[in-house]
């Protein structure tokens, strides 16, 4: 009793922080509704095994013979069983029931969507149903007669079982007697066992739409002409041998149900099995091209509607080759945003310039994001500096960890497509207190993605402050202390409230601590994408979430989906898969293989007080229209989003990663080619990890102009290559994808080009190179090893930034910055040069101004954004118009030619060495160039 009674407790505490958790945040409603339907669910599915079971036994136990003659055997069974027969007769439909009970509490999502399920508007093509019958109704109907199956089976063993015990069904040598009483109850319950079987082999016909086949998920010719008559026909025949179980029942005669159940097992082998091989084999093999093309149609429409790429806009694009003076002039502005700060790689910068103390980190991998700064879009890496308790060492106390140390500080921003004068990035919102050209907004994160397990704030007015807010800027500063005064979590404020939270978090401190008070709060829960999980656990979510500076506040974006495997004839992808690249693996997924997928969702999280609020983003998908059913006070419409939300919105990355994992064999729309994989194409592997690699190089935000686009928007991008095929891979370009990722920035209203998939196909014999060409083009370039090596003396390392694919100038143009970053342990990565490819021709230079002058010709025709004025240097003042201008020498020049003096200087040193006079005299001439070169520089500057 005292176990009991102290596990309830356990249980009911557990039970009583969940309904605190979500009244605070107000999503009460998630967590009663799944209760109530788990529950209903427990009663249902414990009643629909037990009672059956209990039945069952109880009339085999109650019509059992009298006086029936037992062998010696069975006698010893039975005074074994005798004083447990009432304990076995309640206890096994009891203990059966439970079980079933809680599978049938774990189908609550599908019993939900099924009471409030809503049609689909679209027809399967194979048997007409609406496609909400496939993805509600046909799963909760094999649900259902599933565990109607499972109920009666075990009925009939348990009879069987009783009725052997009890002298109902005697073996005597090769006879087996079976009393009337006992011969009643097993026929009618095979037959109805049976008659059960004939409804799921009839429900088993229209699932053939979503099972995955060997050429396309969904009924292919063998299926149709096949499959599914036979299992209509074995349908008919289970159906019919339960008849004649149920005739047994009446006659006694047991000759004509062991016949059909024969019959039926045969049908079985021949009509389920062999047939369908013979078809399959002998006539579908031998023209399968011909004979499935029509059903290859169907699986190729379906699967672009499902995966939303049946609008791509497919454009060719002959790409240039040749980089011409001034081919880059009419794609000026997205020369200026390409990025060059890799978030991926400057991290440590970010950590060594602005953590400031070492309870501050910064995410090993940072965020993008663009702001409006002065009328123009800037593209920007950003990072929450949030708390890292582990860097308190000694001091890392109950009282600190969790009463002082209770929240990060800030946001910082650089400029994606910047850097200062020696690499640094520039920051555009920094320090602490925060500044920087960002609106303002409330600093604190209370919520993030590294938040402690749970700290406890607040204070009665009057108090003194007792979080550290932000540390002093001086030795003769005091840290600024604060107080909690949002709404973030239940309230500590009695002491059952006290001791409840004592027992979840097995810390007394909580129950003792003077610093606990009437007003205090504990915070938990903190990482914004389980707050959005717990309070919509229908969705599935986007592996990665990003903060933004929103309506003055800061706020965590997340994207949700809404998903099935269950859409006909859609193909299934295995999600963790196709999001898996080099920018990480992601976590575990419970719905892994899907069919259909929406972007239905967008959720923000406040970072100060943890408020989550559900937008209605794709208010046309049925399965989000089914879950608005349930939960009607859970989501907010899109028009309730501000605009300044709407213009942070992007299209989420792992929706892109799946569409790009379609669109590689989907682009395709013939049957026949289909069917040939002539033209099939993959995601590229990374080409900054190796030959050996297997992660894929991830899609990126970049902003720039697509053709087909009248100016450039914030998009993100993808690369396609020829599948390979063995051993043989080349890594040429095949497919460009991008979609519009900017959602306006008007209250409630979508931008109308948002999601606009548009895919650029390129000619089978335009050779333009891959990511992995570029890559090896870059490394193996005899000048450009002389120059890295330089970089790498003094123990430095260099490391390649992301490789870039932007379309301008009427090809493709490759962007990759190249970082130097000392051994030390506090050093960070500088950012020194700049690798450009356009077709066969390279460039390596210290800016990306300069690389694509050099690349180009001399002149791009157009400013990159490192070649702009750094914020807070003085301008230059621009000339008037007509008046002639001298040009001044560019830093950038100089220090490329002192580059590439000290290589030539090796090569002299190497020449001489081995003897080579012909190398040495190249190399001496051509220093000899580059010192003239540098006096008409230096002296064109003191001129100046």
């Amino acid at each position: 009793m005292v176990a009991v009674l102290v596990i309830a407790f356990f249980v009911f505490v557990g039970l009583y922080a969940d309904v605190l958790w979500y009244d605070q945040l107000g999503f009460l409603e998630i967590l009663t509704t799944e209760w109530i339907a788990r529950v209903v669910l427990f009663v249902i599915g414990f009643v629909a095994m037990a009672v059956p079971v209990w039945g069952s036994i109880q009339i085999a136990y109650r019509t059992r013979p009298v006086y029936a003659k037992l062998n010696s055997q069975l006698d010893r069974y039975q005074e074994v069983f005798e004083p447990l027969r009432r304990l076995a007769m309640y206890g096994i439909p009891v203990v059966l029931g439970v079980f079933a009970g809680v599978s049938a509490s774990s189908r609550w999502e599908l019993s939900l969507m099924w009471l409030n399920r809503t049609p689909f508007g679209q027809s399967d093509p194979q048997f007409g149903f609406d496609v909400g019958f496939f993805v509600f109704e046909l799963p909760f109907y094999r649900s259902i007669v599933g565990f109607a199956s499972a109920v009666v089976l075990l009925s009939l063993l348990l009879v069987v079982a009783t009725a052997y015990l009890y002298g109902s069904i005697r073996v005597s040598g090769r006879e087996v007697v079976i009393s009337k009483s006992a011969r009643v109850q097993i026929a009618i319950t095979t037959g109805v066992y049976l008659l059960l079987q004939a409804i799921s082999i009839w429900l088993d016909q229209y699932a053939t739409v979503t099972e995955a086949g060997p050429i396309i998920t969904g009924a292919a010719y063998t299926d149709v002409n096949a499959v599914i008559p036979g299992r209509g026909i074995l349908a008919a025949i289970a159906a019919v041998v339960a008849v004649l179980f149920f005739i047994t029942a009446a006659i006694g005669r047991w000759r004509l149900p062991l016949v059909g159940t024969a019959l039926l097992i045969v049908s079985s082998l021949i009509i389920g099995s062999l047939y369908p091989w013979v078809i399959q084999r002998f006539q579908v093999d031998p023209s399968a091209k011909t004979l499935e093309a029509p059903y290859i149609k169907k699986g190729i429409d379906s699967t672009r509607e499902a995966y939303g790429v049946d609008d791509v806009e497919l454009i060719p694009f002959e790409a240039k080759t040749d980089a011409e003076p001034g081919a880059l002039r009419a794609d000026a502005e997205t020369t200026a945003n390409i990025r060059l700060m890799d978030p991926l790689v400057i991290s440590p910068a970010f950590r060594q310039l602005e953590q400031f103390r070492q309870y501050y980190q910064f995410p090993e991998q940072l965020d993008v994001d663009r702001y409006d700064i002065d009328g123009a879009t800037q593209d920007t890496v950003v990072a929450v500096r949030d708390l890292a308790l582990d860097g308190l060492g000694d001091a890392q106390t109950w009282f600190n960890s969790h009463i002082v140390y209770t929240h990060g500080y800030g946001m910082v921003a650089a400029a994606g497509n910047q850097r200062s004068v020696d690499g640094q990035p520039v920051f555009l919102q920094s320090g602490i207190p925060s500044s920087g050209v960002l609106p303002e907004f409330e600093p604190r994160v209370y919520f993030g993605e590294n938040s402690p397990d749970y700290s406890i704030v607040g204070a009665p007015e009057g108090e003194d402050a007792i979080e550290l807010d932000y540390p002093a800027g001086g030795d003769s500063e005091r840290e600024t202390r604060t107080t909690f005064d949002g709404d973030g979590g239940p309230k500590l404020d009695n002491v059952f409230t006290k001791l409840a939270y004592a027992l979840k978090f097995q810390s007394e401190q909580i129950f003792l601590s003077d610093a606990v008070n009437p007003e205090s709060q504990i915070l938990y829960d903190r990482d914004p994408i389980e707050r959005v999980r717990k309070v919509a656990p229908y969705l599935t979510l986007d592996s990665d979430t990003y903060p933004s500076v929103v309506d003055d506040r800061l706020v965590w974006i997340v994207d949700g989906y809404t998903l099935t495997d269950q859409y006909p004839y859609s193909n299934k992808v295995s999600m963790s898969e196709a999001i898996a690249d080099s920018e990480g693996l992601p976590a575990t997924l419970p719905f892994d293989e899907v069919n259909y997928i929406r972007n239905s969702v967008k959720a923000t999280v406040d970072a100060y007080d943890g408020s989550v609020t559900l937008y209605a983003w794709d208010e046309e998908d049925p399965i989000l229209q089914t879950w608005q059913k349930i939960f009607p006070n859970a989501l907010e419409p899109m028009e309730e989003m501000s605009g300044d939300l709407l213009s942070h919105v992007r299209y989420p990355a792992d929706l892109f990663k799946m569409q790009r994992a379609v669109l590689g064999r989907y682009h395709v729309t013939d049957p026949g080619s289909f069917y040939s994989r002539e033209d099939a194409w993959t995601t590229p592997k990374e080409p900054t990890a190796g030959a050996n690699t297997t992660f894929l190089q991830p899609p990126y935000y970049l902003t720039m102009q697509m053709p087909g686009q009248d100016a450039p928007s914030y998009s993100l991008y993808s690369t396609f290559i020829p599948e390979a095929r063995g051993e043989q891979s080349r890594n040429v370009l095949r497919g460009y994808l991008a979609v519009n990722s900017d959602a306006g920035s008007t209250d409630g209203e979508r931008g109308e080009d948002y999601g606009k998939l548009r895919l650029l196909a390129l000619p089978e014999d335009d050779n333009v190179p891959g990511p992995g060409q570029v890559q090896n083009q870059f490394d193996g370039d005899p000048s450009i090893s002389a120059q890295l090596n330089i970089l790498k003396q003094g123990q430095s390392d260099v490391i390649n930034g992301n490789l870039l694919t932007v379309p301008v100038g009427g090809g493709l143009l490759y962007v990759q910055p190249v970082y130097v970053q000392s051994t030390g342990n506090t050093s960070y990565p500088l950012l020194q040069k700049v690798l450009v490819a356009f077709g066969d021709q390279i460039a390596f230079q210290d800016t990306l101004d300069l690389a694509l002058d050099v690349l180009f010709g001399g002149d791009s025709g157009a400013d990159a954004g490192d070649n702009e004025v750094e914020p807070g240097t003085e301008p230059t003042t621009p000339p008037e118009e007509g008046e002639p201008t001298t040009p001044e020498a560019p830093t950038d020049e100089v220090q490329a030619l002192l580059n590439e003096a000290k290589v030539l200087i090796q090569e002299k040193q190497t020449a001489l060495s081995e003897g080579d006079w012909a190398s040495y005299g190249r190399a001496d001439a051509r220093l000899a160039e580059i010192v003239a070169e540098l006096l008409e520089l230096t002296q064109a500057e003191a001129g100046q």
